[in-house]
């Protein structure tokens, strides 16, 4: 199938197809949207498809929107594609591959760990390690930051 189904709509914001993305699962989104769940989930690990709740390792846009891939607003949404293909793909990425990923994944994460409203389990734990590690250090550190008197 070149596209999704005529008459369907996109899932998540239930509107029509904007550069149209099939998942592996064969469930169709927009583009951005599915972009954007996967944006406000964890960052090491595949999203998960909004409707049947499968890992989603693969996203395939439609043939309309790949001859459209060289609009700035369209290349952006393939660029990012590709980037979540290449983490999640069923290909098999090598070490070299990885590295290149790494600064993507660490700004990704930091973004995770500092965000106040990010509720995983795991940044909020990591936040009360970072937090108790500078604490630690602050008091063993020979430097003042803050003074602690004026007198």
């Amino acid at each position: 199938m070149d596209g999704p189904p005529e008459n369907d709509f996109c899932s998540i914001c239930h509107g029509t197809f904007r550069i149209p993305c099939q998942a592996n699962c064969s469930h169709w989104f927009c583009g951005n949207c599915i972009l954007q769940v996967w944006d406000h989930g964890p960052a090491l690990q595949p999203c998960k498809c909004p409707l049947c709740r499968r890992q989603i390792t693969l996203l395939v846009p439609s043939d309309d929107s790949s001859r459209q891939r060289r609009a700035p607003d369209v290349s952006g949404v393939f660029t990012k594609i590709e980037r979540y293909n290449g983490l999640f793909g069923p290909r098999s990425n090598g070490l070299m591959q990885k590295m290149q990923d790494l600064p993507f994944l660490l700004r990704r994460l930091l973004r995770d760990i500092t965000d106040p409203q990010r509720s995983l389990p795991f940044f909020i734990r990591a936040r009360v390690y970072l937090a108790t590690f500078l604490s630690v250090l602050y008091v063993l550190s020979p430097i003042d930051i803050i003074p602690e008197g004026t007198n």
